[in-house]
């Protein structure tokens, strides 16, 4: 039962919270968090005793109501909103003081929090913290098990977060029509780096990873519900995303450790996924905007047919070359490199890749390695031991180790 309800909790707290905080105002957030804990904490002690009900979310709701009725009973909102509609006999006026727990309310209300979370006042950082505790119904262990971090972190960083929404008003609603462009931006950036935090987690817990990932597509389809955030780049990030998360599956090895993309057993791939990821894409192509989202979806759906063609890489190229035009980064003009040495042969990419100059960054020495072994060994096997130096992770070493040992061998 406890599995069940773990998963029922991870579900419902962030549209239990987003409506009570619809309602009460996000300045009362940390209430409306208690409110839904104690919720859970009373069906965990019922339920025990009694069984899970047949409609448990309906439960939690009817509770969740009592609870929250109890506790601004107490407080300044019952004095000034309830009491003076009670006074003023505007029994209309009570009635939507209470909680709508209707299926669109609450996508509505976690719309609006999205907006609320990702709000440009609140520093980055927090804003991922943020969405993954009140959005996603992650618990501060399991955010700081993602960001590779302790509970006392992520415990700082929720409190400063949420004081920025109480000192700079932050109210829960969509944008002005002219601010959206520029806010649903951030929100997909912000969604975005959810997912690549579970795609490619630190974390050596696979359910965690996968959880992340499919948290961050549920905000993506939240926002294709409604016309004003259903834009081509959400489809592309949507598009992109599922791509992505097609070949979770197929990157986990035993004990957790990453399987490269070429090592794959494609039979392992979600096909479904692949096929809503082509959904996307095609509505993606609606309008005149090319966001790095589409050339990044691009990228990923030829990396869903595995077989290696020089259409496929010539078009690859040519996708990163515009991607770099328009959202430059080294990681980017690493993949690029990578991309050319599949076209052009291993000099031409160790020219561009040499000029990166990424020192820092195992990835780099990864692809040197790569390119050196057709001609080099001992330059391939000098760059495959600076990589392991410089990886962070066991699993990261682990493939590497994997290079040296296979390279060593036909030497």
């Amino acid at each position: 039962m406890h599995e069940s309800l773990k998963q029922l909790f991870q579900q419902e707290f962030s549209r239990m919270v987003a409506v009570i905080s619809s309602l009460y105002g996000l300045q009362h957030i940390e209430i409306a968090e208690d409110i839904v804990s104690e919720t859970f904490l009373l069906a965990t002690e019922n339920w025990e005793a009694k069984g899970i009900p047949p409609n448990p979310a309906a439960w939690l709701y009817t509770v969740a109501k009592r609870q929250t009725l109890t506790q601004f009973r107490r407080g300044r909102i019952f004095r000034e909103k309830v009491i003076p509609a009670l006074a003023s006999g505007q029994d209309k006026q009570v009635e939507t003081l209470a909680l709508d727990f209707s299926p669109q309310h609450i996508r509505d209300s976690e719309l609006q929090m999205l907006f609320a979370v990702c709000d440009p006042a609140i520093a980055s950082e927090a804003q991922i913290g943020l969405a993954l505790r009140i959005l996603c119904g992650f618990g501060i262990e399991e955010i700081a098990g993602a960001f590779f971090t302790n509970k006392e972190t992520i415990s700082k960083r929720l409190l400063r977060a949420k004081e920025k929404l109480r000192t700079e008003k932050i109210r829960m609603e969509l944008p002005p029509e002219k601010e959206l462009p520029a806010r649903l931006d951030n929100v997909l950036r912000i969604i975005y780096l959810l997912f690549s935090e579970g795609y490619y987690s630190r974390s050596r817990d696979p359910i965690l990873q996968k959880d992340l990932c499919m948290e961050a597509m549920r905000l993506g389809v939240l926002l294709t519900e409604y016309e004003t955030t259903n834009r081509p780049k959400t489809n592309a990030l949507l598009a992109l995303m599922c791509f992505h998360a097609s070949r979770f599956e197929a990157r986990q090895g035993g004990d957790s450790l990453l399987i490269l993309y070429d090592q794959q057993d494609q039979s392992a791939w979600d096909q479904a996924l692949i096929r809503q990821g082509m959904h996307f894409l095609s509505l993606a192509a609606s309008g005149e905007e090319l966001s790095s989202y589409h050339l990044e979806a691009r990228i990923a759906c030829w990396h869903c047919l595995q077989e290696d063609t020089p259409e496929k890489w010539t078009d690859i190229l040519r996708l990163y070359d515009q991607l770099l035009l328009i959202n430059y980064s080294p990681g980017v003009a690493l993949n690029r490199a990578f991309a050319l040495y599949k076209v052009h042969g291993p000099e031409a990419a160790l020219a561009a890749a040499e000029k990166l100059n990424l020192h820092d960054d195992h990835f780099y020495f990864l692809l040197l390695g790569e390119l050196y072994t057709t001609f080099d060994s001992g330059k391939a096997r000098l760059n495959f031991q600076k990589a392991y130096e410089l990886a962070k992770t066991e699993t990261e070493k682990q493939g590497i180790r994997t290079k040296l040992m296979v390279l060593m061998k036909n030497i």
